[in-house]
């Protein structure tokens, strides 16, 4: 995470419509899989001689084992740190180096389990020898060759981001590097080095305190999650617990790399000026041997009935913010596309009936949105809606205004027009973003690694067709009722709520 973010993924994504039919679309994109598992995506798009690819991994946060959050976005922070033979001096004394490290870690570890018995002096002479093992192997790396040897070939907009539930590598090269990438992102996954790993632990350390630590809107989104959700996944923080965090181990890494990074794991899509038979046969000659291996284990705990609402309180001397989030299905129910519709009809722009009765109208707030799925949507997740209280106005006042709002979708039937509208803007929304081959080739990555299927970017807007008034009415009253509820509100004193709805 990079910094406060509030991501629209895969269910917002599934409202959008290109400006063309599937069938003609299909026409251009070819796809296969390697007897290993790993499945490819081609779309050719001539018009400039540049390529775009996406590495989809379904795992996120979400998947971290329990006394171990934060893996999953480590590997955000390796991505580019290089292979067995890109990014080091000398790999076979590397690889001694980085065995000497795990070595002396092991040592400190077992001297720490022993909890108040552990030798306060012994401790401080085994944390140095860690230390000067962690030097000595940082003298065998060549920082950022992996990502150079991109750049010194064209390439651009190389980007790792983990998030609760994926975790997407991307690139753009001219077509005549194609090759390149194929064997560079091949040896990456077939030989990983957790190169530089407890540099970038204390890096992760460090994002946390600032965008988390620091910022009350980043401790509201954490302890949110946390509160709403006993055990489903997405109560594991993005960057990981911080205690979790500093004790993360390169071997737990690998482990997890070896879990989940795995073929039939993956999805990788190529869109721009490239040859799909070309594109075929080197992948089966790069990607061919990574050896297949079974899929890792879908996340399956589930909470316990909420039987009432739930608050979150952060003292901090800021301008008061209020967070209420709802709890509801994930992306596969067939309630989906209406809670979609409802963002679309409520948070939209100026026009979006939270701005408009909010912000323009009873002028209690100067920012409303709800942002849904959140924090994505693989999992049951939440519908959250952040409002900020405008000056001169409490927290209370911003609730009570949104709960009139919330009153009023579940009992007057929402016009047309406002349908008509919400389905406009998302087909706007989708030609803006899928203009560029990046942006095409992630939304195609998202929805084959979500759904199997990437065509569902195209056929679910058929689902949003038939999205009713009486549907969002009903959604409504089944969804945002004060026992699925979890307010997080901030201020610089103890918050006086309003009323219970």
């Amino acid at each position: 995470m990079r910094g406060l973010h509030f991501p629209i993924l895969l269910a917002a994504g599934a409202l959008w419509l290109p400006a063309q039919s599937l069938a003609d679309f299909e026409k251009r994109v070819t796809e296969f899989s390697l007897p290993n598992g790993l499945h490819f995506v081609v779309v050719e798009r001539h018009e400039a001689p540049v390529v775009s690819f996406e590495t989809l991994v379904n795992v996120g946060s979400a998947e971290d084992a329990s006394g171990q959050t934060g893996l999953a976005h480590l590997f955000e922070h390796l991505a580019f740190k290089g292979t067995e033979t890109i990014g080091t001096r000398d790999w076979p004394s590397e690889k001694r180096a980085l065995e000497a490290v795990e070595e002396a870690a092991d040592k400190l570890a077992a001297e720490r389990n022993k909890g108040p018995l552990a030798d306060a002096g012994k401790l401080a002479g085994l944390d140095a020898e860690w230390k000067v093992a962690l030097d000595r192997a940082q003298t065998f790396v060549i920082p950022n060759q992996y990502a150079q040897i991109f750049q010194q070939n064209g390439g651009v907009d190389l980007l790792a981001n983990a998030g609760y539930d994926s975790t997407e590598f991307r690139y753009s090269l001219p077509s005549n590097r194609l090759e390149l990438w194929f064997l560079m992102e091949s040896q990456r996954l077939l030989h990983p080095v957790m190169r530089e790993f407890y540099r970038e632990r204390d890096v992760v350390a460090e994002e946390d305190r600032v965008n988390v630590e620091q910022s009350p809107q980043g401790r509201m989104v954490r302890n949110l999650l946390a509160t709403a959700f006993q055990a489903q996944p997405y109560r594991n923080p993005e960057l990981g617990w911080p205690g979790d965090v500093a004790s993360l181990r390169a071997s737990q890494a690998q482990a997890f790399f070896d879990k989940y990074y795995v073929p039939g794991n993956m999805t990788m899509t190529l869109v721009g000026d490239v040859n799909p038979a070309e594109a075929k046969r080197l992948a089966e000659r790069y990607f061919g041997p990574l050896p297949a291996r079974p899929l890792p284990p879908v996340p399956h705990a589930t909470d316990p009935p909420q039987n009432g609402p739930r608050t979150v309180e952060i003292y901090a001397n800021t301008q008061p913010f209020l967070m209420a989030a709802y709890k509801r299905p994930d992306m596969y129910d067939k309630d989906d596309p209406v809670f979609d519709v409802i963002r679309l009809i409520l948070s939209n722009g100026r026009t979006g009936m939270l701005t408009t009765q909010l912000v323009d109208e009873k002028r209690v707030a100067t920012v409303a949105q709800l942002v849904t799925p959140f924090p994505r949507g693989r999992y049951p997740n939440l519908a959250v809606f952040f409002v900020v209280p405008a000056i001169g106005h409490t927290v209370a006042e911003a609730e009570r205004a949104l709960d009139d709002l919330l009153s009023s979708l579940q009992t007057k039937r929402i016009e047309t027009e406002p349908l008509l509208r919400a389905r406009t803007q998302a087909r706007a929304a989708v030609i803006r973003d899928m203009a560029t081959n990046a942006g095409l080739a992630s939304s195609l990555a998202l929805y084959q690694a979500g759904y199997g299927d990437w065509r569902k970017l195209f056929t679910s807007v058929d689902d949003l067709n038939k999205v009713t008034a009486e549907d969002i009415q009903r959604v409504a009253r089944q969804y945002f009722v004060i026992n699925g509820r979890t307010l997080a509100v901030s201020g610089p004193q103890p918050v006086a709520l309003g009323d219970n709805r």
